[in-house]
């Protein structure tokens, strides 16, 4: 099947709507915020927001109490374990791993278990990192190819009420911003315990009429596993940037490989046993490969009155995933290991147009705009294997989706104290699927409205009140829209529903209570039609009843001296099933109360620095019943070091107090060797890598 033909009629179909494009991304409203002031009948510079932190004061630009920037300076002074760990900068939201550091992480927000990125939608300059129909689960975000020395910022807006966010959307979305260009050249020379070694390097030069970075990444890590990880990783970046005052344009080519032995998570019986250690495994065969390619573009304009942004990807990707999770409950005699395997390409396209409106002594910003997307699936299937050899096919399929969104968002000033936000977004969505069982193929359609609003009021300068609500949804995988039949039992099956419903409001607000000190709050809920969800881990899918959460976020950012800053973020949440038994309306993985805590000392200038930092989320329900729950976790990670005039030496110690937290953990039944055929109920964990030490030397930036 063809990428090409789906694609280009959705953008026919978008070119006949008589709407102009508009895109994902929202700096534009910063650039537009700013330029109201000025007069409108004259050319103006494009002049992009630069964020160093979390002090940026976004009164007066933000439409909600739950959105926010973190820049480089911030997210540079976070000790790292994991690439995906800059989500953490996000109020409220975790990240774990339940295996192989190649894998994609497990994501925590707003009282969901997102598990890959079902419910939060994150995008790269414009592309679109959530994949549906994919072969491991719906919405799959693998954030393992960035380079952590290239993200110049990260924009979060949580919450269903923003227009320019779509599909995966529910629980809100976060873009990560890469640098145009490196005001010097960089290397990183690091290495640490567990056979990790990384080296990584960039640097910019002037080309012609514009300006060519480069920049790439080698990783390896065996970790603490009884099996070593055996970690290789690759990234490489390429971008060339060039352009005018008020037109900007930007070519990026990124590559990645990565291969890795897992560590699933494993049955708490087996530890207790002394059957395997914490950090063994019952299936020692598991692992994967994964690769992404992109080629992606981007011009920015500011023209007499109004601002475009147009941005194009094309992806290529590819995920060959082993897992075992419940051992030999299915199949005693070959085991129950199982392959996920997917081979992808995407071409997509945003647009935006911007154009402030004067109607009286009212002013008015217009945001329209169009996202386009299609995605081709080939050779997507789900195979039994056993030391990752082939046994048996359970299904294999090729996958076509296409979706366009259109978005118009109206911000009008009414007075110095009051504006209004309203926004109106309607998506469509085709699906088509060839499946190796021809009651399984078919085709769907689907289209939703989504409205939004906003109402924003400043009692006072620098405090602003929020009072949001909005439409979202999220789509659900293409086979399970076509699905009539289980793949292994044979029996009847009742297709899903394409895209489902969610509605969400909050009351919010941000403010200044001294210098230096930023304050959001937000209490906030969401309910969610159902959750028909396609499991790639069992071929089939599998019904949620609907469900309702709600929660208080609280975020605090506090820099009393250049040298100094602290940070506070507060979450709780209660996530329910709706319209089910009293003893069965916990939604199991549903985090309940999350902390999040960091000081740093030191400036970007010659001298000392460090950074402490504390992550805890509280125990929560594993079944529905919550009579069993999980234990809580709390781990603390540091770093010291000195920058002398172009040389940064940094000590990192992860797990500093050497906790025997979880990562992950699952209830469910499972089969060890020797036990009864029915197998045994138990948690399965996934623990927190013990304390250990890096160290890197880093040169220029």
């Amino acid at each position: 099947m063809s990428i090409m033909p789906r694609f280009v009629r959705i953008a026919l179909c978008a070119v006949l709507v008589p709407l102009p494009a508009s895109a994902q991304r929202d700096t534009s409203r910063a650039d537009t915020t700013r330029a109201r002031a000025t007069d409108s009948t004259r050319s103006r510079a494009l002049a992009p927001v630069q964020v160093t932190g979390r002090l940026d004061d976004l009164t007066g630009i933000a439409t909600s109490a739950s959105e926010g920037r973190v820049g480089i300076a911030d997210l540079r002074l976070r000790p790292l374990q994991r690439e995906g760990e800059l989500l953490e900068s996000v109020p409220g939201m975790i990240v774990t791993q339940h295996s192989g550091d190649g894998k994609a992480n497990q994501l925590f927000v707003r009282g969901f278990n997102l598990d890959h990125g079902t419910d939060f939608q994150t995008r790269l300059d414009g592309m679109p990192l959530n994949m549906p129909s994919h072969a491991h689960g719906q919405g799959y975000t693998d954030l393992n190819f960035l380079i952590p020395e290239l993200v110049e910022s990260l924009e979060y807006r949580l919450g269903v009420q923003h227009a320019s966010i779509g599909d995966f959307g529910s629980a809100g979305g976060a873009e990560f911003h890469l640098a145009r260009s490196l005001a010097q050249p960089f290397a990183s020379v690091e290495g640490g315990q567990f056979g990790f070694a990384r080296i990584a390097t960039g640097a910019s030069m002037a080309l012609g009429s514009g300006t060519l970075l480069g920049a790439g990444e080698l990783k390896g890590y065996d970790g603490p596993w009884a099996r070593a990880e055996e970690l290789r990783k690759l990234s490489g970046l390429v971008r060339y940037a060039w352009g005018s005052p008020s037109s900007q344009f930007t070519v990026t080519a990124m590559a990645y490989h990565n291969a890795w032995n897992a560590s699933d998570q494993i049955p708490l019986r087996a530890v207790q046993q002394g059957l395997i250690g914490a950090f063994g495994q019952v299936d020692s065969t598991l692992g994967g490969t994964a690769e992404r390619y992109s080629l992606s573009a981007e011009w920015r304009h500011v023209g007499a009155a109004s601002t475009q942004l147009v941005q194009a990807y094309g992806v290529l990707s590819a995920l060959d995933l082993y897992s075992n999770f419940t051992y030999d409950l299915s199949d005693s005699a070959t085991g129950d290991q199982f392959n996920q395997r997917e081979h992808r390409a995407i071409a997509g396209l945003n647009a935006t147009h911007v154009q402030p409106i004067a109607l009286g002594d009212v002013t008015h910003t217009l945001t329209v705009g169009v996202q386009l997307r299609s995605d081709a699936v080939t050779g997507v299937g789900l195979y039994r294997t056993r030391k990752r050899q082939r046994v048996s096919t359970v299904r294999q399929d090729e996958v076509e989706e296409s979706s366009a969104g259109l978005f118009g968002e109206l911000e009008s000033r009414w007075t110095p104290w009051f504006r209004s936000v309203v926004g109106l977004r309607g998506d469509g969505a085709l699906f088509d699927v060839a499946s190796d069982n021809p009651a399984n193929s078919g085709s769907q359609r689907a289209a939703i409205a989504s409205p939004k609003a906003s109402l924003v009021f400043a009692p006072a300068s620098g405090t602003e009140l929020y009072i949001s609500a909005g439409l979202g949804f999220h789509s659900n995988d293409a086979r399970g829209t076509t699905i009539r039949v289980d793949p292994v039992t044979g029996a009847p099956v009742t297709p899903v529903t394409p895209l489902v419903r969610s509605r969400g409001g909050e009351v919010g607000l941000r403010t200044s209570p001294l210098p230096g000190w930023r304050v959001t709050a937000a209490v906030w809920a969401l309910s969610l039609d159902g959750e028909l969800l396609f499991s790639g881990d069992g071929g089939t899918t599998e019904p949620a009843p609907p469900s309702d959460r709600a929660g208080i976020t609280i975020a605090n950012f506090y820099r009393p001296s250049r040298h100094v800053a602290f940070d506070l973020d507060l979450s709780v949440a209660r996530a329910r099933f709706r319209d089910v038994a009293p003893d069965a309306q916990f939604v199991p993985g549903a985090l309940e109360n999350v902390v999040a805590a960091g000081v740093t000392l030191g400036g970007a200038g010659v001298g000392p620095f460090a950074s402490l930092r504390m992550r805890h989320f509280d125990a929560y329900p594993l079944v529905e019943s919550n009579l069993v729950r999980a234990q809580p976790s709390t781990l603390l990670n540091g770093e010291i070091g000195w920058r002398l005039a172009n040389v940064r030496l940094q000590l990192s110690v992860l797990n500093v107090l050497n906790s025997n937290a979880r990562d992950i953990q699952y209830f469910y039944s499972s089969r060890l060797s020797g036990e009864p055929g029915a197998g045994v109920d138990d948690v399965h964990f996934h623990p927190a890598e013990p304390r250990q030490l890096r160290l890197a030397v880093r040169w220029g930036r």
